[in-house]
């Protein structure tokens, strides 16, 4: 993982994380990258 770290560094990108056990805040990303994933990777 630090090399992961890194590169977002390297980027001028902040990682990250929310609140354990807090399911809500991730919904929103999960359902772009479902979405992005739906329609990118499998073409649909």
């Amino acid at each position: 993982m630090v090399g992961y770290q890194a590169i977002l560094r390297e980027n001028g990108i902040q990682q990250s994380m929310s609140r354990k056990v807090n399911c809500l805040d991730n919904s929103a990303m999960e359902s772009f990258f479902g979405r992005l994933k739906t329609e990118c990777y499998y073409g649909k």
